[in-house]
């Protein structure tokens, strides 16, 4: 992590070109308080797109996880302080989700709640390494790797997400 950046997030919030404004950081701000209150997470914060193409992109997370009523709930409420709050020129479609069983590794947050998962994390000009992340803190993770821990600091690394693999149940009496 360099100055508060990994994979070229700002303390979790993105706005088109990858930096924060102040535009998304007071929207950061607004969105997690307001979560905060109904005992949710902000995981992640991205404005994409250019004109009438924009998205407001909202990452809510909950202990034991989230359910799809809830999200449409949390997306109403949010679309209601935004109006009043949101300060975002112009239409924009907001889209409220939960991080998902495969999901990108952006802040050290997000790396500390995934410890104990297989994740993939690509390296410029190095090796891409597929393991367990066993560690993650304030400077870097540790993934092992065919048994060999690998330490890998945040400025390292490129992009890196969960994988979930689906496996098959055991046929009945086997």
């Amino acid at each position: 992590m360099v100055n508060g950046v990994v994979n070229g997030v700002v303390d979790g919030v993105r706005g088109i070109d990858g930096t924060m404004t102040t535009k998304t950081k007071d929207l950061w701000k607004a969105i997690e308080r307001h979560l905060a209150a109904e005992r949710l997470e902000l995981d992640d914060l991205e404005l994409t797109g250019r004109g009438k193409g924009r998205t407001l992109r909202v990452v809510v997370d909950a202990e034991g996880g989230i359910d799809i009523d809830r999200l449409a709930a949390v997306s109403q409420d949010l679309s209601r302080l935004l109006d009043v709050e949101g300060d975002i020129e112009g239409p924009y479609r907001l889209e409220v989700t939960s991080p998902g069983l495969e999901r990108r590794l952006r802040r050290p947050r997000h790396y500390e709640k995934s410890v104990g998962r297989e994740v993939v994390v690509k390296r410029p000009g190095a090796e891409t390494l597929r393991g367990v992340l066993v560690e993650a803190d304030e400077t870097g993770i540790a993934v092992e790797v065919d048994g060999e821990v690998r330490r890998v600091g945040y400025e390292e690394i490129e992009s890196a997400r969960t994988v979930f693999r689906w496996q098959r149940a055991p046929k009945p009496g086997k």
